[in-house]
């Protein structure tokens, strides 16, 4: 961090205190209160986080006023029309664009670590035959430590880029292998002939008795949603991340962190709650119904997909998830899909309506990317699973630049404090 050149006054009690302030290359000021305690005897207030910045970055910004998401300074839409995930991974990891041969030797080493060491496949075994996807994730990527041990010491920055790689490349194995035990089917091992995402539908979908034929317009709608999911700066999940591994613990642990707060339906779930609207209103004749509930602010209702908590305006990631929506629905129809149907007229209703517009409730990646993977024929159940495979470069991205920073100090949030003071132990007989 360079040396500041602006500052604030804080004035507290009649006293003033001088706090340093930065400016980053986008975005706004910070303040600097890392003395605050030392100086003032007080703490900062601030739940959630929403105000505070908690590191350094240089990997990924958004300025939710313009709609705009950059991975190393590149737009998302620009990545997601004219890339594909395993360079955007290389971007993210490296903050460069791959040289075509720098390229070939990345997509090499993460294609040939997709197996898993074959003794985790007891690990699965342990679980219930119902078991949610997400629980049987957080448990054998937790587990990969015990089987990896060659790339837990973080000190050694050989062994954080094999684990970063080792993780990128099994963690598609690990969903589908999560996926066909909740639903009885054998296992289906990776290739090293077909490209990732390719990869990540057969295993989901082949089976012994037939090899699944990938259609390469439902390979880069998958591709595209590994993509436009697979870093969104310091949200909920890459703050769990950051926060494990400021205490050393190893990567495998931390990203396993990161799936289990992933799982929280206010973080990882919004495309499902999308999902189970559109099954809620049902048919498309309702549609009217449930857009005037959603306009009536005394009902509590709301149109799940629409808006964002960031984005004050457009998502910059559903307009190339919208056009992957449309090409997945054009070519697997949704005349027998009630749920797509009313899907694709909610949206079309929506986007003609000054309400909407006017309020910038637009349909967002949640809604698009929902929509897609129930038409590919993934349950629900498996949309959390589907991001957390997206997420895990950026999860690792964040955890490298952390590892490497000098400023490193394990996390310790602090509180306002209304509990009770000091009192004294009342023995037994007594109360």
């Amino acid at each position: 961090m360079s040396e500041s050149k602006k500052s604030a006054t804080l004035a507290i009690n009649g006293d003033s205190f001088e706090l340093p302030v930065y400016s980053g290359t986008a975005g706004p000021d910070v303040i600097d209160i890392r003395k605050l305690y030392a100086q003032a005897g007080v703490f900062t207030y601030d739940p959630g986080f929403t105000s505070t910045a908690s590191c350094d970055s240089t990997i990924t910004f958004i300025d939710g006023d313009k709609g705009e998401l950059l991975h190393r300074g590149y737009p998302i839409d620009q990545l997601a029309e004219k890339s594909h995930f395993l360079e955007v991974c290389y971007v993210l990891l490296y903050g460069e664009l791959p040289s075509a041969a720098q390229l070939e030797d990345f997509e090499n080493r993460v294609t040939r670590h997709t197996m898993l060491h074959e003794q985790m496949m007891y690990l699965f075994r342990g679980f219930r035959r119902d078991a949610h996807p997400m629980a049987i994730m957080v448990g054998v990527v937790g587990a990969l430590s015990a089987f990896y041990h060659d790339s837990t010491d973080i000190s050694d920055p050989w062994q954080r880029e094999v684990a970063s790689v080792r993780m990128i490349a099994k963690l598609p194995t690990i969903a589908a292998m999560a996926y066909k035990y909740s639903i009885g089917q054998p296992f289906v091992y990776p290739r090293n002939d077909i490209d990732y995402a390719s990869n990540f539908l057969r295993m989901c979908f082949a089976v012994p008795a037939e090899d699944y034929e990938v259609n390469p317009i439902l390979s880069r709608a998958m591709d595209r949603i590994f993509t436009l999911h697979a870093d969104h700066e310091q949200n909920a999940s890459t703050s769990t991340v950051r926060l494990a591994s400021s205490s050393g613990a190893n990567p495998f642990a931390c990203i396993a962190a990161g799936i289990a707060c992933l799982w929280g339906p206010a973080h990882g779930g919004a495309n499902q709650a999308c999902l189970e609207m559109l099954r809620e209103i049902g048919t498309p004749d309702r549609i009217p119904e449930f857009i005037a509930r959603a306009k009536d602010k005394d009902d509590p209702f709301r149109l799940m997909g629409f808006g964002h908590r960031v984005y004050k305006n457009f998502d910059p990631r559903a307009k190339v998830m919208k056009q992957s929506a449309d090409e997945v629905l054009d070519l697997l129809g949704v005349e027998d899909n009630p749920t797509l149907q009313v899907a694709k007229d909610l949206e079309a209703a929506a986007l003609a309506d000054d309400y909407f517009t006017d309020k910038k409730l637009f349909p967002n990646v949640d809604f698009y990317s929902g929509i897609i993977l129930e038409a590919m024929g993934f349950p629900t159940s498996m949309f959390t699973p589907i991001f957390a495979v997206s997420r895990t470069v950026g999860w690792i991205s964040q955890w490298k630049e952390m590892i490497a920073d000098p400023q490193l100090k394990i996390g310790r949030p602090r509180q306002l404090y209304h509990g009770e003071t000091l009192r004294d132990y009342v023995d037994i007989e007594k109360r």
